[in-house]
């Protein structure tokens, strides 16, 4: 009997990974029509005033992203890019930028 739960938790994980995967890529695609523009392809900016995000925490991209949709974090230009956003793009730009190396 043990064989079917194995097989079973096999698939699942199999499932948990394809779906992050799809992930990354769908917040690589967000990233690229949203946030290159002032950040770099690879979130890299050469400009200044604009913030590296390759290699951010998740959870920290994720919750800025929130807070500048909701306009509780106040900058004119975030606030307009952020309020297009829906909680999937943000959870999955914020993938896309933590795996990429600073």
């Amino acid at each position: 009997m043990k064989a079917p739960i194995i097989a079973s938790l096999i698939v699942v994980g199999i499932a948990s990974t394809s779906a992050q995967a799809a992930s990354i890529y769908a917040g690589e695609s967000r990233a690229a029509a949203v946030c290159s523009q002032c950040h770099g392809i690879r979130g890299t900016s050469a400009d200044a005033p604009f913030p590296q995000l390759a290699g951010r925490d998740a959870d920290y991209l994720e919750s800025a992203l929130k807070q500048y949709r909701d306009k509780t974090r106040k900058s004119d230009i975030m606030n307009n890019i952020a309020g297009s956003l829906s909680d999937q793009d943000i959870d999955n730009v914020a993938a896309y930028y933590a795996r990429i190396k600073p």
